[in-house]
């Protein structure tokens, strides 16, 4: 069985039990991708709070940690932002390889190298404030429901999009002025 097939196999085995795990207001999850999002560096905090050891998580893509109740369409904004050489925060719910889930407040950069094009990714992340995953999780839920009506991916992640885009526009604001009113403790 090949490397890739390893991975499929082992994300097919780990099924959401509804667990929510967190970790110390103090910690940073910390990890590092080349440019096809495989995993180059992942520090302990992020192996603890993922319940995968590091040499399970090195050369494997990051979307191990994925988690199905995510939309489709917050990654797609992500590799937009990334592909465009800026930064982007994001709420995140990620899947643990034990089956719990655990939420970040994601800050992923593009890794620049000496010419300025992109060599790799790297992101910080937080624990969030519970009062803004209670504004995130039913936007969220829309955009999965919005996404589920789309058999192909790429149809999905772009129904998403368009639905996020209409959810922000109805509130007056970005996705970026969304989280970091969230972040600060506001409600956008």
């Amino acid at each position: 069985m090949s490397e890739s097939s390893d991975l499929t196999a082992l994300a097919r085995v780990v099924r959401p039990t509804g667990v929510e795990r967190s970790f110390g207001q103090d910690e940073v999850i910390v990890t590092k991708t080349d440019l096809k999002g495989r995993i180059t560096y992942a520090n302990d905090v992020f192996c603890r709070v993922s319940a995968i050891a590091e040499a399970d998580l090195l050369g494997r893509p990051h979307s191990v940690i994925r988690h199905p109740e995510m939309p489709k369409a917050v990654f797609k904004l992500l590799w937009d932002t990334l592909g465009s050489k800026q930064e982007l925060f994001a709420y995140v719910m990620n899947l643990a390889g034990d089956g719990a889930h655990y939420w970040v407040l994601a800050h992923v950069t593009p890794s620049l190298g000496p010419a300025g094009n992109i060599v790799g990714y790297h992101s910080n992340r937080r624990l969030p404030d519970p009062r803004a995953i209670r504004e995130v999780e039913p936007i969220y839920r829309r955009l999965v429901a919005e996404e589920s009506r789309h058999p192909r991916s790429t149809d999905a992640a772009r129904a998403g999009e368009a639905l996020l885009h209409d959810i922000l526009a109805e509130r007056g604001t970005s996705y970026d002025q969304f989280v970091w009113s969230l972040a600060n403790g506001a409600a956008a």
